[in-house]
């Protein structure tokens, strides 16, 4: 049973996303939303980490299977991955190391001011 409430208040979470993605006009996908709203419930306190804890936890577990169909799905392009596929390369490689380096940078900068 409290494997199905957490599952609900994440599911809960991402229907508001959903909402706020079909309301606002806006191109943000619904899961930026509903990681925003997420964060600020977390944030705020209306919703504390263990509420949702083991669930969360069971799902970046398995967050390789869910990886599956998408690449499956990118036999289907087979073609035009060929045609194609150093320009995609390059951005991929370029995309990941600027955000390897985003990433680290603000890390750096969060952790220098907790310790502040």
């Amino acid at each position: 049973m409290k494997y199905l409430q957490q599952f609900l208040r994440i599911l809960t979470i991402s229907f508001l996303g959903e909402l706020c993605h079909s309301l606002i006009s806006l191109p943000i996908p619904a899961s930026i939303y509903g990681m925003a709203f997420l964060f600020l419930a977390l944030k705020t306190g209306m919703m504390k980490p263990e509420q949702i804890r083991q669930t969360s936890q069971f799902f970046v577990g398995i967050m390789g299977v869910l990886f599956v169909c998408p690449a499956v799905g990118l036999l289907n392009c087979w073609e035009l991955l060929q045609k194609h596929g150093a320009a995609i390369l390059t951005i991929v490689v370029v995309s990941l190391l600027l955000t390897f380096a985003i990433s680290g940078r603000v890390t750096q900068r969060l952790l220098k001011k907790e310790d502040a």
